[in-house]
């Protein structure tokens, strides 16, 4: 335990918790990022960009760049500033009141670090459909993300499993590149509106699989099939599809501060008021862990600065 209380410490490493990191660094705040474990899947250092290949789409690099690379850039950037990166996991936090306490390694104890100011910047994870081939091939054909990675897919023949608003949407974005996309979906009616519907079977390049899960994806090093059963005669079909997009939902990444603060009906971290404000006083939110509408890493990053610059704001009022 340091008997040092720190200005801020941010929890989480994405886009947004680093963001955050770069800007209270600047400010002469000397953040602490815990940055998570890369054993585990819910607070992976980096975030989900340390999964993805190729992101296109961030600005400044107009001729692409790894996930991973650019969340090394992130990184080195924030130490650059003076930043202090941990790589552990958080275990417990004592958001009652400030100073903060938070615990790594262990929820036993006296906390390890407390702060004026928290930042919770620990993203969301998507939902996955539990195949051992998926972490293989997530990132190589397979992805959760048709922004981030559908240009990849022009005139290929690729498929989308779900049926809900996400997965159709998702579904009529990639028809834009690819020559087809098949929506695997478990029932034999959607679960998307009513309007994504009309506009799915409207769309020629889209077809239906119904009533069939994904059983397996085929390809050492890059996806070139999927196996589906059909739920009701347990009949397997192999297809050939390059390119399959997991849109079954995301879930946020709120389990150590769940019954601190307040969350929206869908498990989000609730902000208010335009801003990373969170429902304590001195507890700031960015990222994926509020934002259930845009995850994209750009407006992550535009998250976690806001959060850095009302943590200044709310420090300087706190006459720290």
């Amino acid at each position: 335990m340091t008997d040092d209380v720190r200005n801020v410490i941010v929890v989480g490493s994405g886009p947004a918790g680093l963001t955050a990191a770069i800007y209270t660094a600047r400010a002469a705040l000397e953040p602490l990022v815990i940055e998570g474990e890369p054993s585990s899947t819910s607070d992976q250092p980096g975030g989900q960009l340390m999964l993805t290949t190729e992101v296109e789409n961030f600005p400044g690099f107009p001729t692409g760049i790894t996930g991973p690379e650019l969340m090394q850039s992130f990184r080195a950037q924030a130490e650059r500033f003076g930043s202090e990166i941990l790589t552990a996991k958080v275990s417990r936090l004592d958001l009652s009141a400030p100073p903060f306490s938070v615990w790594v390694g262990g929820p036993e104890g006296d906390p390890t670090y407390r702060a004026r100011a928290i930042i919770i910047a620990t993203g969301a994870s998507s939902l996955m459909l539990g195949l051992d081939a998926e972490r293989r091939l997530l990132g190589h054909g397979l992805s959760t993300c048709a922004t981030c990675d559908g240009f990849f897919f022009r005139d290929q023949d690729i498929c989308v499993v779900g049926g809900g608003d996400s997965a159709i949407e998702e579904a009529l974005f990639l028809t834009r590149f690819a020559r087809s996309v098949t929506v695997i979906h478990r029932r034999e009616t959607l679960r998307a509106s009513k309007i994504m519907q009309e506009r799915a079977f409207a769309n020629e390049k889209l077809t239906f699989l119904w009533n069939s899960v994904v059983e397996d994806l085929i390809g050492d090093q890059r996806l070139e099939g999927v196996v589906t059963r059909d739920v009701e005669t347990d009949e397997l079909t192999t297809h050939p599809f390059t390119g399959a997009f997991v849109a079954i939902g995301h879930r946020p990444n709120t389990d150590l501060f769940a019954d601190q603060l307040s969350l929206r009906e869908n498990g989000y971290l609730q902000t208010f008021d335009g801003r990373s404000n969170t429902s304590r006083e001195g507890v700031f939110a960015c990222g994926d862990v509020q934002d259930d509408w845009y995850r994209q890493a750009i407006t992550a990053a535009g998250s976690g600065c806001m959060a850095a610059i009302d943590v200044e704001r709310w420090l300087e009022r706190q006459g720290h």
